[in-house]
């Protein structure tokens, strides 16, 4: 296990900035996931760690080693790519034998060493088959036991499983996960599907334009982002512009338009907001934060009617779009004997306290 380090890292493609000043360590046996859209330029990070590209300005530290301008096949990394890259000439077998007979490794050694790396990835028996009698679920395993033969100090993955539909993506994940675990190996994953990153994660970094926006583990990012992009980004948020009206001990309480207000608790900001009387904020309220109320008493607080604009019934949840004051409201309930409403129909709403995260 071995612990990577991007200090001050730019890279520059001419006038244009791929990436700016990244700045993070992953620790030694880490599942760390660059998240970002697409041209974010999380690849372009993890082609520099690769080796692929050199940075303009700053360094990438391997331990104690600087290799930010050893050529990637001195680096000891072990890559899978979006598109697998395999040879389609050469038998499953020749493919992941590829990398230790470019290292030059004995014939025994190499023999030993691919048939383990096959059972790793359940392909055992797969040796002769050519890539083109492979499923795409298939062809993905070769390409992670083509990374991992060579035993790397790093894994490096760039989208490994955007090209499997939905069922195949996740039992794929799960088996990345679990080579990872039982590796231990420093792995360096790059996607743009938030659940997939939450899903495999020890830490994200949420990435937007070349700047990095955040650096946590799955849960503080998705609740406490630090701004309205990480918020809408990571997962699904309401996100409702407001007036901070009066402030008392620890409870904000926010008109979001002329007929209510909301109350949330002071310690639930993000570190950039600066409440005030009279300011001006974000709230940030998750759908499955919000509750089928019991009452429909504008006594109640943070209670209110929503009127049901479309009803989603997925079989585990029922989602709704609501209709607030003229604001959107996202809400999820979990199916357990909830009436699902119909377009127009009338929902009591609560949103607790403690369920509103304040931006600036």
């Amino acid at each position: 296990m071995i612990e990577v380090a991007l200090e001050h890292v730019t890279k520059q493609f001419g006038k244009v900035s791929g990436v700016q000043d990244v700045h993070i360590r992953i620790k030694p046996g880490e599942f760390f996931t660059f998240l970002g859209p697409s041209g974010c330029g999380k690849t372009t990070t993890l082609r520099m760690i690769a080796g692929f590209y050199y940075p303009t300005s700053g360094r990438i530290v391997f331990g104690n080693q600087d290799v930010t301008t050893v050529p990637p096949h001195k680096r000891n990394t072990g890559m899978v790519f979006q598109n697998y890259a395999l040879f389609p000439h050469l038998t499953v077998f020749e493919n992941v034998a590829f990398g230790l007979q470019v290292r030059k490794r004995p014939k025994d050694e190499r023999l030993q060493r691919v048939e383990r790396a096959l059972q790793q990835v359940h392909l055992q028996g797969y040796g002769n088959r050519r890539i083109d009698q492979l499923s795409g679920g298939q062809q993905q395993r070769v390409a992670l036991a083509r990374a991992l033969v060579i035993e790397p100090n790093i894994l490096l993955l760039d989208e490994p499983l955007s090209n499997l539909d939905a069922k195949l993506r996740e039992e794929t994940r799960l088996e990345i996960k679990r080579l990872q675990l039982e590796s231990g190996i420093t792995t360096i994953y790059v996607t743009h599907d938030q659940a997939e990153a939450m899903a495999m994660s020890d830490r994200i970094m949420v990435m937007q334009g070349g700047v990095v926006q955040q650096v946590g583990k799955p849960e503080e990012i998705y609740n406490r982002p630090i701004n309205r992009f990480v918020a809408s980004f990571i997962g699904e948020s309401n996100l409702w512009n407001g007036t901070v009206e009066r402030i008392e001990g620890d409870q904000v309480y926010v008109r979001v338009s002329p007929d209510l207000v909301l109350s949330g608790l002071l310690n639930h900001t993000a570190p950039n907001c600066h409440l005030a009387v009279g300011a001006q904020t974000t709230l940030s309220i998750r759908p499955e934060a919000v509750r089928e109320a019991q009452s429909e008493s504008p006594q109640s607080e943070n209670t209110f009617l929503a009127k049901v604009v479309i009803a989603e019934f997925t079989g585990v949840n029922v989602n709704y779009l609501t209709d607030v004051s003229n604001k959107p409201l996202k809400a999820m309930f979990v199916n357990q004997g909830h009436q699902v409403r119909q377009r127009d129909d009338t929902l009591a709403m609560h949103i607790p306290k403690e369920s509103i995260y304040f931006l600036e």
